[in-house]
C-alpha cells in the first residue's frame, strides 16, 4: 500500500495520475444527482483536507459510501488529479474506498459540524484535536517546540532533562504537590506526632518540581549552556485564563553571562520562534485570522521589527504612578506589579513588548543577584502585548555569603540547599538564565486567550479529567 500523508501531498508534488493511498477521517460528504459523491478526508498532518471524488460503480456505493457521516475514518485507494474546482489543488478519484470505523450515533456525536464553544470542547478534550481549531494549535505547538530545540542546537545549548521529582521548592515559595506512597489511613508518625516521612518511598518528604532551574544550574556550571523543556507542577488555587496546575516550562542557563546577555538572547530566541512560525505556519494561521484572531500575521511581523522596550522597575512605577488611570491594585515602589499593571506598560503605554528589569529584592527569589544598592535584584520580565508576563529570569547569585544571607532572610534552610551552595564554593561564575512558560508563548502565537486550550489535556483547580 502506497500511503502518504496529505501534507506530503502539498508539499512534494506528486506524480498526477498516479495511484496513492490515503488514510483519514471523513470531514463532510455530499452526493450528486449524477452518482457521484464528494467525500473531505483530513489525516492532521496539514490543515488541508483532499477532496475524494466516490463513483457510484464502487462496489460499496450505496450500502456504505452514501451512509458516511464525518469522523468516520476510511483508508481511499484511488488516482491523484488536479481539481477541476477552486476550492483545492488536488483531488482522488477513488478505485477503493474501505471503512474502518462508523461513528455509531452520528446526531450525538460531541464533535459534529456545526460550531463549539471552547468551554463545551474542554468537557470533550478527548475529541476536540479532530476540530480545525485544536488541530491548527497541535501542529503550530510541534512547530514551535521543534524551532525552540533547533534554536538551542544551533546556539551550542545542551538539552538537559531535569528531575520531575524534588525535595526542594525551587522558588522559595508557592504551594506543591507532594507525592507519596504513604497509606494515608495509616500514616506513619515520629516521636514529635508529624508524619514520618523517613518511611515514604524516597526518604524524604517529595515533591512535584515547580522549576528544573536549581538542578539546571549544576549542569550550566560544567557546560556552559544548557537548557530544559518539560512539565512543571504549580498547586496553587488559582482558576484564571492564565493559569494551569500542569504545564511546560522552557528554562535556560548560561554561564559566564550577566543580565544584559540574556536580554539580548531572550529577545533573539522569540523572533526566531515568530519567524519559523510565519515561514511553516501559513494555513494554520491563516485559519486563526479567519477564526480567532484577524490581526495576528500583523501582530506577529510587526514584533519582529522591533527592537523591546527596556525599562528599570523604578521607571515603571514612575510611569504607572503619574498617568491618570484607575488600577484596582496600589501602584508604589516595593508593589508586586500585576497582570492589569503589566499589560497596561505594553498594550497602552508602549504599545510593544516590553522588558523591566531590576525589582525589589522582596519580591523575587533568593537566588537572584543582589545589586549594589543592597535594594533590588538583576532581575527581568519579558511582557508581551496580550499576555503580560511571558519570560522571567536574572542573573544569579554567584557570591555564596550574600546568597546565605538572602536564604536566612526568607527564612530557608542552608542545609537543605547544601549541593547548590557547593556550586559557589568550588569555581563560581557569572551565571544567567530566564524561564518561559511555553503554553503562554503559544497563547500569544495563536491568539487564543484562555490557556486551557494551548494544552491538550488542561489540569487546573477542581479538574484532572481525561
Amino acid at each position: 500500500m502506497n500511503k502518504v500523508l496529505i501534507s506530503n501531498i502539498y508539499k512534494n508534488n506528486f506524480e498526477i495520475n498516479s495511484i496513492i493511498t490515503v488514510c483519514g477521517w471523513v470531514r463532510s460528504r455530499r452526493t450528486s444527482k449524477s452518482g457521484f459523491s464528494f467525500i473531505s478526508v483530513y489525516d492532521g498532518s496539514c490543515f488541508h483536507s483532499i477532496q475524494v471524488i466516490a463513483n457510484n460503480v464502487l462496489s460499496n456505493y450505496y450500502e456504505e459510501i452514501l451512509n458516511l457521516t464525518i469522523g468516520c475514518s476510511v483508508v481511499i485507494t484511488g488516482n491523484l488529479t488536479l481539481s477541476v474546482g477552486s476550492q483545492q489543488k488536488y483531488e482522488i478519484k477513488a478505485k477503493k474506498i474501505k471503512i474502518l470505523g462508523w461513528i455509531k450515533n452520528p446526531d450525538t456525536y460531541p464533535v459534529s459540524a456545526k460550531k463549539h464553544s471552547l468551554e463545551y470542547l474542554r468537557e470533550v478534550a478527548h475529541l476536540r484535536s479532530r476540530t480545525n481549531l485544536f488541530g491548527s494549535i497541535v501542529r503550530i505547538r510541534n512547530s514551535v517546540l521543534h524551532s525552540l530545540h533547533n534554536f538551542f542546537y544551533k546556539n551550542n545549548y545542551y538539552w538537559i532533562p531535569t528531575p520531575i521529582i524534588t525535595g526542594l521548592n525551587a522558588e522559595g515559595a508557592g504551594e506543591m504537590f507532594r507525592i507519596s506512597t504513604l497509606d494515608i489511613n495509616c500514616l506513619p508518625k515520629n516521636n514529635n506526632g508529624f508524619v514520618d516521612f523517613k518511611k515514604d518511598f524516597f526518604g524524604q518528604e517529595s515533591f512535584l518540581t515547580v522549576s528544573g532551574q536549581l538542578n539546571l544550574e549544576t549542569y550550566a556550571c560544567a557546560l556552559s549552556q544548557v537548557y530544559t523543556l518539560g512539565p512543571t507542577f504549580r498547586a496553587e488555587n488559582s482558576n484564571t485564563s492564565r493559569h494551569l496546575s500542569e504545564f511546560w516550562m522552557l528554562e535556560v542557563e548560561s554561564a559566564f553571562s550577566n543580565l544584559n546577555d540574556i536580554l539580548d538572547f531572550s529577545e533573539m530566541m522569540l523572533k526566531c520562534i515568530f519567524q519559523f512560525v510565519l515561514d511553516n505556519c501559513v494555513s494554520d494561521i491563516d485559519f486563526l485570522k479567519k477564526n480567532i484572531d484577524s490581526n495576528i500575521f500583523n501582530r506577529i511581523e510587526k514584533l519582529l521589527l522591533l527592537d523591546f522596550i527596556r525599562i528599570d522597575y523604578t521607571e515603571a512605577i514612575k510611569i504607572l504612578k503619574n498617568i491618570e488611570y484607575n488600577f484596582k491594585n496600589p501602584i508604589f515602589f516595593g508593589a508586586n506589579l500585576s497582570s492589569e499593571h503589566e499589560r497596561y506598560l505594553v498594550e497602552k503605554y508602549f504599545k510593544m513588548p516590553v522588558i523591566i528589569t531590576n525589582y525589589p529584592k522582596e519580591l523575587k527569589a533568593f537566588y537572584m543577584r543582589l545589586n549594589n544598592d543592597n535594594e533590588t535584584v538583576a532581575s527581568m520580565d519579558l511582557l508581551l502585548p496580550g499576555i503580560g508576563e511571558l519570560i522571567g529570569g536574572s542573573q544569579r547569585e554567584e557570591r555564596i555569603l550574600i546568597l546565605d544571607k538572602r536564604l536566612l532572610e526568607l527564612g530557608l534552610k542552608k542545609e537543605d540547599y547544601w549541593w547548590y551552595r557547593d556550586l559557589r564554593n568550588y569555581g563560581t561564575v557569572l551565571h544567567s538564565g530566564f524561564g518561559m512558560g511555553f503554553e503562554r508563548l503559544i497563547s500569544y502565537i495563536t491568539g487564543v486567550s484562555n490557556i486551557r486550550d494551548i494544552i491538550p489535556f488542561p489540569r487546573t483547580v477542581n479538574s484532572a479529567k481525561f
